[in-house]
């Protein structure tokens, strides 16, 4: 397989990380705008003539389709801001490539996906694959909700993918470990729900508060609803009657998001500043610290999991399947930081599965539209082994305080 990467940050990099040693990848493109960052990169791979390095501004079209012709690349891996994901997706359409992102376009509520979704019959006429939202959560945790469906319920009242951690970034108050720009749009969009009898609508930011107990020291934390795919593309292959997600994201946290939005330092409209145009979120960006090169400073795990009640042999079950990631064990094994390692678990060992052609189709499809077996039997061998918890009931926290 030769693989257009389109991204070198964290994940981008974690992504070219794991997939060095596998059989199955001739050739990965490493792009960025930042022509120095994909030469790091680089450079930490030892390994030039399988990783080449080239500038590419994810806006342009023609640059996109330009690199993928020069490398006659069979995929193409989106590891940018989901802003950019119309052209790159239709630059692999326009060339009959597999496409492969981590996150849905960048619409909001309702909205989410719809501009990939719309055009997955033209995909599939043509027998071209988009695989959205595989990366951990979207991602993995679709695919532990297709594995539950296939092997541990009958019958599933709810799914709900929790995310917890305990991570700690010395020397910085505030210092998201993703993107800010992703973590923005997450948190300030609104948080959709879906119900079988209703369909998918949308909530208050960070409502229906509940603790939720974290596996392997992480503990209980309070989880909010935030808008995620999961909620929109679980229900389009595992049969349930309501899907959610929801995040521990603290009360700091929400409260550093709440007054970005307040101060108008979230948006993206460019405004006048000393004889420049510049958003606001570019601001807010430039101050913080980029998240590839926090490993170091950071403490903890993080844990991504999917929880789902239903019935099993007419008695009713509550699980949690989870994987976790310790950040002193990916900065020691990988040279990344945890977050964006697990990120990069999940595309790659889809690419490995659809190289080996035990994952196929065509249109725009998700995660957990393929068999999970295989690619749950391969976590292991990737350092990103899965759990499963017989789970004891969530209950909603007292929401009588306003966040």
């Amino acid at each position: 397989m030769k693989v257009l990467l389109v991204g070198t940050g964290g994940v981008g990099e974690s992504i070219a990380i794991l997939a060095k040693d596998r059989p199955w990848l001739e050739c990965m493109v490493l792009t960025d705008h930042n022509l120095a960052r994909a030469q790091e990169v680089q450079h930490k791979l030892g390994e030039g003539p399988r990783f080449p390095v080239e500038f590419l501004d994810a806006s342009v079209r023609g640059q996109i389709v330009a690199l993928a012709r020069k490398y006659d690349v069979d995929m193409i891996m989106n590891a940018v801001d989901p802003m950019f994901n119309e052209q790159i997706f239709d630059v692999a359409f326009e060339l009959g490539l597999v496409y492969m992102d981590m996150a849905m376009d960048s619409d909001c509520g309702l909205n989410l996906g719809r501009y990939q979704f719309e055009r997955s019959d033209r995909w599939k006429e043509r027998g071209l694959l988009a695989l959205v939202g595989m990366g951990v959560e979207p991602g993995i945790s679709d695919v532990f909700a297709a594995y539950a469906a296939k092997h541990l319920f009958d019958s599933i009242e709810e799914i709900g993918v929790r995310d917890g951690a305990n991570l700690e970034v010395q020397g910085y108050e505030f210092a998201p470990n993703f993107s800010i720009w992703t973590t923005i749009e997450e948190c300030l969009d609104p948080p959709i729900v879906y119900e079988r009898d209703r369909g998918w609508f949308t909530t208050e930011n960070f409502s229906q508060p509940e603790m939720f107990d974290f596996p392997d020291g992480i503990g209980p934390l309070e989880c909010v609803n935030v808008e995620h795919e999961e909620v929109l593309l679980i229900p389009r292959w595992v049969n349930c009657d309501r899907v959610t997600f929801k995040y521990g994201l603290g009360r700091s946290f929400i409260e550093v998001l709440k007054t970005l939005h307040m101060l108008g330092l979230d948006s993206t409209e460019k405004i006048a500043l000393n004889g420049v145009r510049v958003a606001p979120r570019e601001v807010v960006a430039a101050c913080l610290p980029d998240p590839a090169h926090l490993g170091d400073r950071m403490t903890g795990k993080t844990c991504a999991g999917t929880w789902v009640k239903g019935t099993k042999d007419g008695q009713p079950r509550e699980v949690y399947l989870y994987q976790v990631a310790d950040n002193a064990t990916t900065m020691r094994d990988y040279g990344v930081q945890a977050v964006v390692w697990q990120t990069a678990v999940g595309p790659v060992i889809a690419m490995e599965l659809l190289a080996e052609g035990l994952w196929e189709g065509a249109g725009v499809l998700g995660p957990e539209a393929f068999d999970p077996d295989p690619f749950m039997a391969r976590m292991d061998a990737y350092g990103a082994a899965y759990s499963i918890r017989d789970q004891p009931p969530v209950t909603e926290t007292d929401t009588s305080e306003v966040f």
